[in-house]
């Protein structure tokens, strides 16, 4: 079998755009490293041609768009199958024009009521209610954010749980997205590893509580992909796209310990329902998944940003879905593009194959069974959202009845 050969121009050019390792760190010719060899071919040992030296020696790995030759079906979904509530957006639309053209754009779709994950608190956050739900009622449902101000004093835990307590009774209906990419849900990378705000840490204790007793779940995202935490060498699984959310090195928390951390929250506020978006940065291991969702009973995750997780493993992740689908939530923490919407339903709702996907991997469609699609676009979100009858929550009512301030 030849052994796969890799022009020095080729090498310096992936390098120079971070998706491969240089000489420096890897010393030798890649084609003689029997890792790298499997890495690439697998079983096959290798491209099974002598590859030669020509152009594409100097394409970059962040530059590389095949056009595959493969003629297969391609399906157009306009609408989705079921009404969709979408659990992962963020503040898209900032005036009151915008927020009517994302609606527009949902009723093309099929998307009901989108959650805006505001991570707002104070100002902001009643700036916020008063541009989404006063103008449409219904189509938008609001998630403050954690007061992280001061997290030292001795009144940190009463005073998040007082902003908690005011936002709720303006229209919030949840919590978050609250992030722990390991330096804590401050975010603030300046502080020493003692001093970070985990979401296992005491002075939460009492906010998770009161989010549990007011029922508004929690949206949170611990760790990340875990490729997050791998060197950007030839051996890394995403693209050059997504080398700014690379963790290698830093100082965090391992991916590992933030799991860890998160089940233990779990375990200690089990009146509270916790929302871990992105599939738990799981989706990679879904049999530790489903176990994390058996040992607690109050964690659901979204799927949220994880296309290409599922796209990747049409089979394994429609029978999770299938198994879990009393546990699992759509989002798409993406645009308000309907071009987003519909290669999301292509992606659940199609056998289609081969599709364009993100991080250069190429998708499968998962051609999910109507209950499981229901249960994923609104039925398990109609449920822990606590939404009434008539689809809308109950915040969203009282603030429509409330009268205007002069």
């Amino acid at each position: 079998m030849p052994a796969p050969v890799r022009s020095a121009a080729a090498i310096l050019v992936l390098a120079a755009c971070g998706a491969v390792a240089t000489a420096q760190d890897r010393p030798g010719d890649l084609r003689s490293d029997p890792a790298w060899v499997r890495s690439r071919y697998g079983g096959w040992g290798g491209p099974g041609v002598q590859p030669e030296a020509g152009p594409m020696d100097g394409v970059a790995v962040k530059d590389y768009a095949p056009q595959p030759s493969l003629v297969l079906p391609e399906t157009t979904i306009e609408r989705a199958r079921f009404p969709v509530i979408d659990v992962h957006a963020h503040v898209l639309a900032d005036t009151p024009d915008e927020v009517a053209d994302w609606v527009r754009t949902m009723d093309a779709v099929g998307v009901e009521t989108t959650v805006i994950l505001t991570r707002a608190v104070g100002a902001d956050f009643d700036r916020l209610a008063e541009l989404y739900l006063r103008s449409h009622p219904g189509r938008f449902i609001l998630f403050c954010g954690l007061d992280v101000r001061d997290i030292d004093a001795a009144d940190y835990p009463r005073r998040a749980v007082d902003e908690l307590v005011r936002c709720h009774a303006i229209g919030a209906r949840g919590v978050g997205e609250l992030t722990d990419k390991g330096v804590g849900l401050t975010r603030d990378s300046g502080l020493a590893p003692e001093q970070r705000l985990h979401p296992d840490d005491p002075r939460l204790a009492t906010f998770w509580d009161k989010c549990g007793e007011l029922r508004m779940p929690v949206n949170i995202h611990v760790a990340d992909h875990p490729s997050a935490w791998k060197p950007l060498d030839v051996y890394q699984e995403r693209t050059p796209d997504f080398q700014g959310f690379n963790l290698h090195g830093k100082n965090v928390a391992s991916w590992d310990d933030l799991i860890t951390r998160r089940d233990r929250m779990l375990a200690r506020h089990r009146g509270t329902v916790f929302i871990a978006c992105h599939l738990g940065n799981q989706g990679h291991d879904l049999a530790a998944l489903d176990a994390a969702l058996e040992a607690h009973p109050n964690l659901y995750v979204d799927i949220s940003a994880r296309d290409y997780e599922i796209g990747r493993t049409p089979r394994s992740s429609a029978r999770f879905l299938a198994r879990r689908r009393d546990r699992v939530l759509f989002g798409t923490d993406m645009t308000r593009e309907a071009g987003m919407y519909r290669a999301w339903w292509r992606l659940l709702e199609s056998a289609d194959e081969y599709m364009p996907g993100r991080v250069l991997w190429r998708y499968y469609g998962l051609d999910l069974p109507d209950a499981v699609l229901e249960s994923l676009y609104r039925g398990t979100a109609v449920r822990i959202l606590g939404l009434a009858s008539d689809g809308r929550p109950a915040a969203t009512r009282r603030l429509e009845q409330a009268p205007d301030t002069p």
